[in-house]
């Protein structure tokens, strides 16, 4: 297990306490409504805490001890992004805060589901089985496999908000029995070793400060034997770091999604391989020749809708949806309904999907690097 002192140090009754603070009474209702439900002066300070790391930086500025202190400063930062962004994920995309492939004729929604049992089936989770979602945001994810698997699964979170969320959703689908969700560092476990079967990520460990030290603890908690699927955001190698172009839309990527420093495919690989793992599969689902494109709801790309009930998944996304969504903000901070910093997020959430675009048509990016790993048996 990593030492805790090269870490940021967890203060669980600190968090829960501006948790409470901030979110009062917003985890009982959903969307811009409970955005409007934020306590103002500790939204300001989650505001101020995330944005010091970006603010009045370029690709052309920013300097590797900016990167450092992103990184240092890694569960602060993730924290303090979600606090921010998950009723803004909710309202926009759903509660399964992820990318996915899609098929010709299949819903928005179907194909996010598809992905994860996708995973799923990668690891060969199965009934009986003791998993590990590592970054389960509001649960969504959790959900979904637990029914596909008849499982078991616990969800590891860093953000009290979330698993405040994810334990009422358990709750209302009827699956508080398969769902256990739980406060900790992913990159500092209080499990035990060898407690799981299996383990997942989906789009989480990207906010790690290192992969080789999440996917170490990931390792560890492991049984042996156990298998470890994650997809993965990182940098292909199009990406050129001396392309003052690239490194913008990475610096992009990482102010709007909460990432203290995105890494590279193989950088990615050593990970797995330098934690113990024997790597059964990788690849870049994103490099599939799918009909559609993984980035189009997020482009707005009406033209690749699938069912009537794509509208509203793409409608928020379009140029027009978002110039929307800014002056909505905007104009509910000026009348007092919404907290400072509630347009500066929803902001940074478009600049980062611009970004992502961009990455995407230009080869630079993949938020679904599949890699699945082994837990050697014990000899």
């Amino acid at each position: 297990m990593p030492s805790a002192t090269a870490l940021e140090q967890e203060n669980h009754q600190r968090d829960a306490d501006f948790n409470k603070a901030m979110h009062k009474e917003s985890v009982n209702t959903v969307g811009l409504k409970a955005y409007m439900a934020k306590d103002k002066s500790a939204q300001k300070a989650a505001v101020d805490e995330y944005f010091k790391h970006f603010d009045n930086k370029t690709a052309k500025e920013e300097t590797a001890a900016d990167r450092a202190s992103r990184t240092a400063e890694y569960a602060t930062l993730t924290r303090h992004y979600y606090n921010l962004a998950t009723d803004f994920y909710e309202y926009g995309w759903g509660q399964s805060f992820h990318f996915c492939r899609f098929s010709k004729g299949e819903s928005f929604h179907a194909a996010i589901a598809r992905h994860e049992h996708y995973l799923a089936a990668q690891i060969g989770i199965k009934k009986g089985m003791k998993v590990l979602d590592v970054g389960c945001g509001v649960g969504g994810p959790a959900r979904e496999i637990a029914k596909f698997t008849d499982a078991h699964i616990t969800g590891l979170n860093n953000n009290d908000y979330q698993i405040d969320r994810a334990t009422q959703y358990a709750v209302k689908a009827g699956l508080s029995d398969q769902l256990t969700f739980v406060k900790g560092d992913f990159m500092q476990m209080s499990f035990p070793d060898n407690t799981f079967d299996a383990v997942y990520a989906i789009e989480a460990t990207v906010h790690a400060p290192k992969l080789e030290g999440v996917y170490s603890e990931i390792f560890r908690v492991l049984k042996p034997g156990g298998v470890f699927g994650v997809y993965e955001w990182l940098m292909t190698d199009d990406y050129d770091e001396s392309n003052v172009q690239h490194r913008q839309i990475r610096l992009d990527i990482e102010l709007g999604d909460g990432i203290s420093n995105m890494v590279s495919i193989s950088e990615g690989m050593d990970a797995m391989k330098s934690a113990g793992f024997e790597l059964l599969h990788h690849e870049d689902l994103a490099d599939r020749d799918d009909p559609l494109p993984w980035y189009w709801p997020i482009a707005g790309e009406m033209k690749y809708m699938q069912t009537y009930t794509d509208f509203f998944a793409a409608a928020r996304m379009t140029h027009w949806g978002r110039k929307f969504m800014h002056n909505f903000t905007g104009l509910l901070e000026f009348v007092g309904l919404a907290p400072a910093g509630t347009k500066k997020t929803a902001d940074a959430l478009a600049t980062a999907a611009d970004a992502l675009v961009a990455g995407a048509k230009l080869h630079l990016f993949t938020p679904m690097y599949l890699m699945v790993g082994k837990k050697p048996e014990q000899r």
